[in-house]
């Protein structure tokens, strides 16, 4: 790939991947998304080769090529399109949809709940617990966090 944003997808079996490395003023952004939605973002890293190999380790497999499904380059343009904009300091509304259907309901659970966090707000791992009706859940809450596929969209 050369310095231009290029897309690409992944070819195996028809999962229908695709995947952005764009550029900003903190370096390199990963994207992938499917036709579902934003799968995974990578946030930015020095080189665009790390970034590429992070989004690569997460992604179905590993042999990329071709063109994506033009619903998933869709989602991948309003990404960077809003990803740009916040990494410029603008405040953004994360409207693209999502595709974290290969992860867990509980994970998911976890990932709606802090994403009704509202903007420059905090809230404990204990208040997501309790918000998932699950308030024992506290130290799974923290990791699901921890793992979560899409920061920036999902604080």
């Amino acid at each position: 790939m050369g310095d231009d944003p290029k897309e690409e997808a992944c070819m195996n079996a028809g999962c229908g991947i695709g995947r952005l490395i764009i550029s900003c003023d903190f370096g390199w952004i990963g994207v992938a998304a499917t036709t579902e939605g934003v799968r995974r973002i990578v946030l930015p890293g020095k080189s665009k080769k790390s970034v590429e190999r992070k989004l690569l380790a997460t992604m179905c497999c590993v042999k990329l090529s071709g063109k994506p499904n033009p619903s998933a380059g869709k989602i991948l343009h309003a990404a960077e399109k809003l990803l740009k904009r916040y990494f410029s300091g603008k405040c953004v509304y994360f409207d693209v949809p999502l595709d974290l259907s290969y992860h867990t309901p509980f994970r998911q659970a976890v990932w709606r709940a802090a994403a009704e966090i509202p903007y420059g707000q905090t809230r404990s791992y204990a208040w997501i617990a309790r918000r998932i009706k699950n308030p024992r859940a506290v130290r799974a809450v923290g990791n699901a966090l921890g793992a979560n596929p899409v920061p920036i969209i999902i604080p």
